[in-house]
This record gives structure tokens, C-alpha cells and sequence, in this order.
């Protein structure tokens, strides 16, 4: 299997450092579930027209690309920011 490559850009840095600390420790969990696999059943990764979305938590979202093993980091947040990919 190859291994897998995350990619954080400059505004899911931003948008991280807005969230509050718990959300923040939960989104570095999933980040390492989605390190170690992507299918964990916690992430419910599914696609947005051209991006993908996994769960932080029951209301926050993280949205990212995919290319190949490189998963692209883009934005973190409240369910709403899942609107804009829609």
C-alpha cells in the first residue's frame, strides 16, 4: 500500500487556528486516521462535486482533494463551510 501524503495549505492553517481547542485536538485525530486509512469509519469521507469532505466531529467539517495518495488539506470548519462546495 502507498503511503499516504497530507498536504496542509496556508488557509487550513487559518481556518485551524479559529477553531477551538477541542475541535483543534479532534481534527489531529482524524488527520491521523486519515494518515493511517482513509476508509476509517469514523471520517465518513465522501465526495463534493470536485472536493471531498470527512467529519471532525457531528458539526465540523474538514473539505480536501485528493491526488493519488496526496490528500490536499483546503479548508476546516463549521458544517457550513460544506455549502460552499454544494
Amino acid at each position: 500500500m502507498n503511503e499516504i501524503e497530507i498536504v496542509f495549505t496556508e488557509t487550513l492553517r487559518e481556518d485551524f487556528r479559529r477553531l477551538p481547542k477541542h475541535i483543534q485536538r479532534k481534527f489531529e485525530k482524524q488527520v491521523r486516521f486519515l494518515a493511517r486509512d482513509p476508509r476509517h469509519p469514523s471520517l465518513r469521507i465522501h465526495r463534493i462535486r470536485d472536493h471531498w469532505e470527512f467529519y471532525v466531529d457531528v458539526h465540523y467539517r474538514c473539505i480536501f482533494q485528493r491526488e493519488g495518495n496526496v490528500y490536499i488539506l483546503k479548508h476546516v470548519g463549521g458544517h457550513e463551510i460544506v455549502d460552499r462546495f454544494r
